[in-house]
């Protein structure tokens, strides 16, 4: 369930309340397309049109439940030098992003994994694993930027309403399927998931990827730091990746993509 937007940035997002029962019944009955219109909005920092079902509010009150969990699920790392250097970066990647006045949180979780996440809310996870990998403070700056970049571009709320309106989309054909008489409703059924999930959830998720890649040099060149440390990154993680999961299978693009589109960023943008 692709949805298009064409509304203007002034018009406010729309916090869903209706339930998913009514959702879907007003969608067997075509009648919830000027809802579902009424949730897009553009985005200010990336000036394509987004598809909302929640509010940043929203999933920022969920989040700040999640990042208590994975603070007690994992093991911080109380090292200063770290926890030094991840709020020094971070305080200039939000300066860079104009975010500076926001509540920003950063944590170094002590495991070996080279890998970050954020969360709505500016609830920022950098592994020791990442911080120990990264060469320099450039380095750092590019997965900082990655990771607000996500952020500003309101990744999180897009890709749940995506999720959940294609979600209720397949609810509908199951409703659809089961009212006529056809031995292999299993099997069609199971093929339209997989078409979701293929066809609009992943690459859905691998654009957005690469949109933060982009974002994230822009706030590491007006932080100061060098935008090519992001190539370096990528070339770097995609010599001691192991994962050889096809691309069109995957979540985020391989290492080789997101170098050849931040090398052609950097250029077109003249950071180089």
């Amino acid at each position: 369930m692709q949805q298009n937007c064409d509304h203007s940035a002034q018009e406010p997002l729309m916090e869903v309340k209706m339930s998913r029962r009514a959702l879907i019944r007003g969608l067997a009955a075509g009648t919830v397309v000027p809802f579902a219109a009424s949730g897009c909005a553009t985005n200010p920092e990336t000036g394509r049109s987004q598809f909302m079902l929640v509010s940043q509010g929203q999933l920022a009150k969920l989040s700040a439940s999640a990042w208590s969990d994975v603070k007690e699920e994992t093991p911080v790392s109380i090292d200063p030098v770290l926890n030094n250097q991840l709020r020094r970066v971070g305080g200039r990647i939000a300066r860079g992003a104009n975010r500076q006045n926001e509540n920003w949180e950063y944590a170094v979780f002590d495991t070996d994994e080279k890998n970050a996440f954020v969360m709505p809310g500016g609830k920022v996870g950098f592994y020791r694993g990442i911080m120990e990998f990264s060469e320099n403070d450039d380095q750092i700056a590019a997965i900082m930027g990655h990771e607000t970049g996500h952020v500003t571009a309101r990744h999180a709320a897009e890709r749940y309403s995506q999720k959940m309106a294609a979600g209720v989309g397949l609810q509908v054909a199951n409703v659809a399927l089961s009212q006529r008489d056809n031995r292999y409703k299993g099997e069609i059924a199971a093929i339209l998931g997989a078409g979701v999930q293929f066809g609009i959830i992943l690459p859905f998720s691998r654009k957005h990827e690469l949109e933060a890649d982009k974002l994230g040099v822009d706030y590491m060149y007006r932080a100061g730091y060098d935008p090519r440390q992001a190539v370096r990154m990528w070339e770097r993680m995609g010599e001691v990746s192991k994962s050889r999961q096809p691309e069109i299978l995957s979540t985020h693009p391989s290492p080789q993509t997101r170098v050849r589109a931040l090398d052609a960023y950097i250029r077109q943008r003249g950071y180089a």
